[in-house]
């Protein structure tokens, strides 16, 4: 089993401090992001209905925004951690490896390694789920600096067992008859779809109704090649107090951007599930 987490930058606090000097004395050179917020909310709210003065109307939406949105960090040693799985998916090359030279030459898209497949999905996930929560962000009116510094406290960690195929056959073979000497992959349509785990002694069918005396060990991909699991772990006040049901959409968001994606066949009627209560 491996696993790899990863979040965005470093953690950042984000709340507002209170305060009876003017709003943007309280910004220094190294506090950009928040200035760059502070200008982009005044220029909206320079005036507003109820005729408030207009830093004091600011401190008080900012000190809002900071509540609403989540712009605080947690307590050292304090967050949440959410566990998700994800199965129901097809595999594609690209989530096995091979280091056969002549694998690779016949499956241009299969990972050359061990790691390369990990990798590979490892940035699918984490790119996935901060794609959706940024897109949320922005339904949600949050200046880009903000949105970025709220996904520095996010956390992704992913768990992926690859398939090694140290040998291919084709998926659309017919009444093909295979031999191998060791494991081979059936890939039909850059898929890998079954397996075939046998000795020289025995033989591999690529179609039912064989004689009896001819042993069928085609298998379906199943088990770790083709079950993702891991963690969402977030120090952000509002994302860690976040129930399962809002975790479940954001992952249920993330199942459904996969399948417009590159390898939406794939994840078509892929299923994630949230762990918690």
């Amino acid at each position: 089993m491996w696993s790899v987490g990863h979040g965005r930058g470093s953690h950042q606090d984000l709340c507002f401090i209170h305060s009876p000097k003017p709003l943007q004395s309280l910004f220094t050179a190294r506090n950009n992001k928040m200035l760059r917020t502070y200008k982009w909310l005044k220029m909206v709210f320079l005036v507003n209905k109820a005729g408030i003065p207009t830093d004091y109307f600011m401190i008080s939406l900012l000190a809002t925004i900071s509540t609403v949105f989540g712009c605080g960090v947690m307590p050292a040693g304090q967050g949440s951690t959410r566990n998700f799985t994800v199965t129901g998916f097809t595999l594609p090359v690209a989530m096995a490896y091979s280091t056969s030279t002549a694998v690779l030459a016949q499956v241009p898209g299969i990972a050359t390694s061990e790691a390369g497949a990990k990798g590979f999905v490892e940035r699918l996930v984490m790119q996935t789920v901060f794609d959706v929560l940024e897109s949320q962000g922005r339904s949600a009116l949050l200046p880009d600096a903000v949105i970025s510094d709220i996904l520095s406290q996010l956390n992704v960690t992913v768990n992926y067992t690859p398939l090694e195929c140290p040998l291919v056959r084709s998926g659309d073979g017919g009444e093909e008859i295979l031999f191998p000497m060791e494991r081979a992959c059936i890939i039909n349509d850059n898929t890998v779809t079954a397996i075939c785990s046998v000795t020289a002694e025995r033989s591999c069918h690529l179609v039912p109704g064989l004689p009896p005396d001819d042993e069928v060990t085609i298998t379906p991909v199943s088990g770790p090649p083709v079950t993702i699991s891991g963690s969402l772990s977030t120090t952000n006040i509002i994302m860690a107090s976040w129930s399962r049901a809002m975790w479940q959409s954001v992952a249920n968001r993330a199942i459904r951007m996969l399948a417009s994606g590159p390898l939406g066949s794939h994840f078509f009627s892929a299923v994630a599930i949230v762990g918690g209560n």
